[in-house]
């Protein structure tokens, strides 16, 4: 049996909009990836995820790679995420969210970047994915000039690990922010942003804004009551006044709606348990 380099664990949940984007991307992969499993891991799909995913497995098999389907009668991301590593064989571990498409170079610079003894995590330069409302395309022309995003490797929907970084935890807890757990797992000199992209979608309109962003901040907060070790990797650069001030003057309309977000945010206190990020 040949050794698998990178097993790609795609938790999904009724994702029938976005999977079809997400599979083509990985299938067009270039460049040394060595040999992929890609593990889809469907969980209460009630549309027609599945199938979809399933339509691909003879266009991994032409590649040489390998594409499975697990479909769980019972939801979760968490529960996807530990059953399709528990059915993965890769030395490394690719963890990618459905709605999310890479540039073609992206898998074998993530392999690259994981070929070493040492514990790494690495991800790719996030660009968020054009937006159809004015609201969230205004949102987002301030998020992604935030100090943490710019700052590199967030892996918000992309974070990998080769075996040594796996070993760093057991089975993912039971937490809202799976991704901001593992990136907290490793120290900033452990953690690489490669050049390939990887388009993740913002979610639309205001009211989604402000829900999602609840959820992150609950996120945040249960991790530093569960792990509050886990912060001394965080290295997060902090927002500032002349930060605020420079966004304002260069993105004025962003900068307001940015600030009504984080003021409705305010208002009420974060919801508990995992919302759906778009």
């Amino acid at each position: 049996m040949t050794d698998i380099d990178l097993s790609v664990i795609i938790p999904a949940h009724d994702e029938e909009a976005w999977i079809d984007r997400c599979l083509s991307a990985l299938l067009a992969q270039v460049g040394e990836t060595g040999a992929v499993e890609i593990l889809v891991v469907a969980n209460a799909c009630r549309d027609r995820t599945v199938s979809l995913a399933e339509g691909y497995a003879p266009q991994a098999a032409a590649r040489g790679w390998t594409l499975r389907v697990l479909d769980l009668p019972q939801g979760g991301k968490i529960l996807a995420l530990n059953a399709g590593d528990q059915a993965a064989t890769g030395r490394s571990r690719v963890y990618l969210d459905a709605d999310i498409a890479c540039d073609p170079a992206l898998l074998a610079q993530v392999r690259a970047a994981l070929a070493v003894a040492l514990p790494r995590y690495a991800t790719g330069t996030l660009a968020v994915a054009p937006a159809r409302s004015w609201v969230t395309r205004a949102y987002a022309s301030v998020w992604r000039r935030l100090p943490f995003v710019r700052g590199g490797a967030v892996g918000a929907g992309l974070f990998a690990v080769n075996r040594a970084g796996r070993s760093r935890w057991g089975a993912f807890p039971p937490v809202i922010s799976d991704d901001t757990f593992v990136r907290l797992n490793f120290a900033p000199d452990e953690r690489i942003e490669v050049p390939a992209r990887y388009h993740w979608p913002m979610v639309e309109g205001f009211a989604n804004l402000v829900r999602v962003r609840r959820r992150q901040d609950a996120g945040v907060a249960e991790l530093r009551g569960l792990y509050p070790a886990l912060f001394a990797n965080e290295a997060k650069a902090r927002l500032t006044p002349g930060d605020l001030l420079r966004l304002a003057l260069r993105v004025p309309l962003g900068f307001v709606v940015y600030l009504l977000v984080h003021i409705a945010v305010r208002l009420r206190p974060p919801a508990a348990g995992w919302t759906r990020g778009r």
